[in-house]
């Protein structure tokens, strides 16, 4: 349904209605925040985290309907609804985890809370985009808020200039991007994705197209955080706030794979012969460098971050196979790993303390024998993450690479297998020190979480074991997404 803009009907926006809720919402807690003073802060943060959950359930429940509006720009299909749930669940358990670090460290200021919404918002226009315009207003919403989130630690000179390289490079990757989508626009004469893929498959000036498909797929790779594109990565990862590494860790990728999807596919993927190739060759460079570079790592953030770049080289792998099998497979390593990403710096925060960040591998050594609970939840999340049977990692990575065999991809599922195996090491070391080094002169931990917190990491951490046991109705689900 197209939707003249001069005359918009009111009825029309229904599809729009968690967006319109979310931004209402964030323009309210702005004004709260401004009356309420430092010492009812944490209200705006509960409050916030209400707003999500509302989000998340009425997109899970349908309210307002699916449709094309706004001349097509905007679209909530299935796809869309699946994406936005999972991102608005990802960002209320980034809320959960931040207040206790925040708090704690007198880091806590109002807009961390509307920063964190406003770039929940952007996610979700990035889910649902049907233009370029769409897509690119989306992606600076989230990129403008998440620079602002890095440095939210003013008196940290290390925050400051892990937020300054991002900031550049992330200009640099969204001028890349801006670029790209330029040329396509010059091939096809229209910012409609359907329009573009009509153009597309008619061979129309197929190496403007294809010239500014290259350039999207760089700047969308440095979203994901795609080798060679990753330089930011892991500065950012040791530098900023644990909460905050953990949200832009987490549901971002989850934007990421949406908009490379609605990209390519919608838009390009008349073309997919073309840019599967580019893809694929990003998938193999980032199983590469993540993996050889995480081994050297002694600070285990950096390590994370490494091994982020592995892990998105597993979700390029499955979008290089194609169809609806490589993106279901795509979205639900994505999702899980966001699960992963959260329980990891989850734990991180729980162990830190105020002038300790708990981020050495060191500092975890001997950690069964001073918190057994802690040491198990940590041996949960290492093992998914390295993806080890019974966990739902080892089952991630098998349909990652299903995909890429049925995509035509063997020699980049060859790549996946022998990389998991040098991943599982670095994985494994973290393990082995935590459960058989000695705990003599590590450091002193804070390792008696509050009951909430307990809970819910305990939820998190073991969740990645029992989902095992529902793999398949959740593949169902991410599969129905793209059906």
């Amino acid at each position: 349904m197209q939707t003249n803009l001069t005359t918009l009907n009111p009825a029309e926006l229904m599809p729009l209605l968690p967006e319109l809720v979310l931004a209402g919402a964030a323009f309210v807690l702005l004004m709260l925040d401004v009356f309420l003073g430092p010492k009812r802060q944490g209200l705006a943060h509960w409050l916030g985290l209400i707003v999500l959950l509302v989000v998340a359930g009425l997109v899970l429940c349908g309210v307002g309907g699916q449709g094309i509006v706004l001349n097509d720009m905007f679209i909530r299909d299935n796809a869309a609804d699946v994406m936005k749930t999972v991102i608005c669940c990802v960002s209320a358990l980034a809320f959960v985890y931040a207040w206790p670090y925040l708090k704690a460290r007198g880091l806590y200021q109002g807009e961390i809370s509307i920063l964190m919404l406003l770039a929940t918002l952007g996610m979700m226009l990035m889910v649902s985009a049907g233009s370029l315009v769409m897509i690119y207003l989306g992606l600076e919403m989230l990129a403008l808020s998440s620079y602002a989130l890095v440095a939210s630690d003013r008196d940290n000179a290390v925050a400051a200039e892990g937020a300054m390289k991002y900031f550049v490079l992330g200009a640099l990757a969204s001028g890349m991007l801006l670029f790209g989508m330029s040329l396509i626009y010059g091939a096809a004469h229209s910012l409609n994705l359907a329009e573009i893929y009509a153009v597309a498959g008619s061979n129309s000036q197929p190496g403007l197209l294809l010239a500014g498909a290259a350039l999207s797929i760089a700047g969308i790779a440095f979203k994901f955080g795609a080798a060679p594109f990753h330089m930011w990565l892991p500065d950012v990862y040791e530098s900023a706030p644990t909460p905050i590494t953990l949200f832009i860790g987490s549901a971002p990728k989850i934007a990421a794979l949406a908009m490379l999807w609605r990209l390519l596919e919608t838009g390009l993927g008349s073309m997919g012969n073309q840019w599967h190739v580019m893809v694929a060759g990003l998938a193999a460079l980032s199983l590469i460098v993540g993996n050889l570079f995480a081994i050297m790592q002694t600070n285990l953030r950096r390590m994370l971050a490494y091994s982020t770049i592995s892990h998105m080289g597993y979700v390029l792998t499955a979008v290089a196979g194609g169809g609806s099998e490589g993106y279901s497979s795509a979205l639900i390593y994505t999702v899980f790993y966001a699960l992963m990403t959260t329980a990891s710096f989850g734990l991180i925060a729980l162990l830190a303390r105020d002038g300790f960040e708990a981020d050495k591998i060191d500092d975890y050594r001997g950690l069964l024998h001073r918190s057994p609970f802690t040491a198990f939840m940590m041996l949960c999340v290492m093992a998914s993450l390295a993806g080890i049977p019974p966990f739902v990692g080892f089952f991630i990575k098998l349909s990652v690479l299903q995909a890429a065999i049925n995509g035509g991809f063997m020699w980049l599922a060859l790549v996946g297998v022998v990389m998991a195996v040098v991943g599982a090491f670095y994985y494994l070391r973290v393990i082995k020190v935590m459960m058989f080094d000695s705990a003599e002169g590590a450091p002193e931990m804070k390792i008696t979480p509050s009951p909430a917190y307990g809970v819910i990491i305990a939820i998190n951490c073991v969740g990645l074991l029992v989902a095992s046991v529902f793999y398949q109705p959740i593949m169902a689900w991410c599969v129905g997404a793209f059906a």
